[in-house]
């Protein structure tokens, strides 16, 4: 069922059973697979992929929730593997915002109010709670699961099986259970072209943050006295200052 009111794009595929509500834009060379319900809200970016069974721009899953007029935003490239679903926000937020190019996995879940960056990877069965925030180029490993609120900074990744409960600094890998730092994401760092020089100087960072005695604001106060900053340094003090629920130990 495909309403005549929904706003269609160019060159767009959508195969058999497929729903598509009155209030949703699809933008062109878009691929919709069979039985995709796409509701209301829903805001979709030139070439994007959607998969068997998927469920997107569905209410939120809060109890708080009464009809307010929300989005859900899919950006360019995103590909959306089968039975995900994808929900719109609550009106805390405007909108839930999936960015460019992301890669969602079969089942997995974005809750609403959910602000996911570019070029972020969910694995199977990966699972975000409501107001949760991923910085560009995150990985989370399959069956992870991220409490609401938690943030993930950028090029951090998640192993397989993890729970997040804290927020994840930028540029490391996270895993083990309780979720601890287990050092920095030096493969994917290297494969987006960061130079050894570079990812030497984070790695000297978070060796005052994790390999030191110091407390986490002792830590960043020996970071800005002892380094010359700049944008990699930045993005990790602004994180760890800015986050709500603590970083992970």
């Amino acid at each position: 069922m495909i309403s005549k009111k929904a706003k269609i794009g160019s060159n767009v595929t959508i195969e058999e059973y497929a729903i598509i509500r009155d209030d949703v834009e699809i933008g062109n060379n878009v691929v919709i697979g069979s039985c995709v319900k796409i509701d209301n809200g829903a805001r979709i970016a030139d070439d994007v992929k959607i998969y068997h069974g998927a469920v997107v721009s569905t209410i939120p899953q809060d109890l708080k929730f009464k009809n307010e007029y929300t989005l859900l935003k899919i950006g360019k490239g995103t590909v959306v593997r089968e039975f995900a679903s994808l929900n719109r926000s609550t009106g805390v937020r405007p909108e839930t915002v999936i960015g460019d190019y992301c890669f969602i996995m079969a089942n997995a879940h974005v809750a609403h109010d959910c602000i996911v960056g570019n070029n972020v990877i969910m694995a199977n069965s990966c699972a975000l709670g409501g107001h949760v925030e991923l910085g560009d180029f995150v990985i989370l490993g399959g069956l992870s699961g991220v409490h609401q609120f938690s943030k993930i900074g950028a090029h951090a990744m998640v192993s397989a099986l993890s729970y997040v409960n804290k927020d994840v600094p930028p540029f490391i890998v996270a895993g083990k259970k309780p979720i601890q730092y287990e050092g920095l994401n030096v493969i994917g760092l290297k494969r987006r072209g960061f130079t050894s020089e570079r990812i030497e100087k984070i790695k000297s960072v978070y060796d005052v943050i994790y390999r030191s005695q110091y407390n986490v604001s002792d830590a960043l106060k020996k970071i800005k006295d002892s380094f010359e900053t700049n944008e990699d340094i930045n993005l990790i003090i602004d994180f760890i200052e800015s986050s709500s629920r603590g970083i992970i130990r």
